[in-house]
C-alpha cells in the first residue's frame, strides 16, 4: 500500500447504552447509515465491559477509551500505527476536557456539541 496522511476511517462518541452521540465516518467503509449502526453496536459489544485500549475488528483497528458514562473511539485501517490513533484519541480527550472545564461526561457533551463538533473537524480533516 502507498503510504497516505488519511489514517483516521472513524471518529466515533458513544453513550454507556452503546447509542451514537457522535459519528464521523471519512471514508467509504460504511457507506449506509444501516452498516455503520451495525459497526457500532459490534464495536461497543466488543469493547464495553474490556479494560484494554486497542481492538482489531472487521480489519480494523480500533482505539478506545471510556470517560464516565461515555466511549470515546477512533478507527483506523488494519496496518494502521496504534501510536499514531492513540495520539488523535488523546488530543481529542484533552481539548474535550479543557472546553467543558472537567472530566467528559454525556450531559455537559451534550450541552455543548456545537464546540464537539468544532473540536472533531479541527483534529481530523476528512481523514
Amino acid at each position: 500500500q502507498e503510504p497516505s496522511l488519511y489514517t483516521v476511517k472513524a471518529l466515533l462518541i458513544l453513550d454507556s447504552l452503546g447509542q451514537r452521540l457522535l459519528a464521523k465516518y471519512y471514508d467509504g467503509t460504511f457507506p449506509t447509515a444501516k452498516e455503520q449502526a451495525a459497526f457500532e453496536r459490534s464495536i461497543f459489544s466488543k469493547t464495553h465491559r474490556a479494560g484494554g485500549e486497542i481492538a482489531c475488528l472487521e480489519g480494523l483497528t480500533i482505539v478506545y477509551r471510556s470517560s464516565i458514562d461515555l466511549f470515546f473511539y477512533v478507527v483506523g485501517g488494519c496496518r494502521e500505527n496504534e501510536l499514531m490513533l492513540s495520539a488523535v484519541l488523546t488530543c481529542l480527550l484533552d481539548t474535550l476536557g479543557h472546553l467543558l472545564r472537567k472530566e467528559v461526561e454525556k450531559r455537559w457533551l451534550l450541552d455543548n456539541m456545537e464546540g464537539t463538533f468544532l473540536v472533531v473537524d479541527e483534529i481530523v480533516d476528512r481523514g
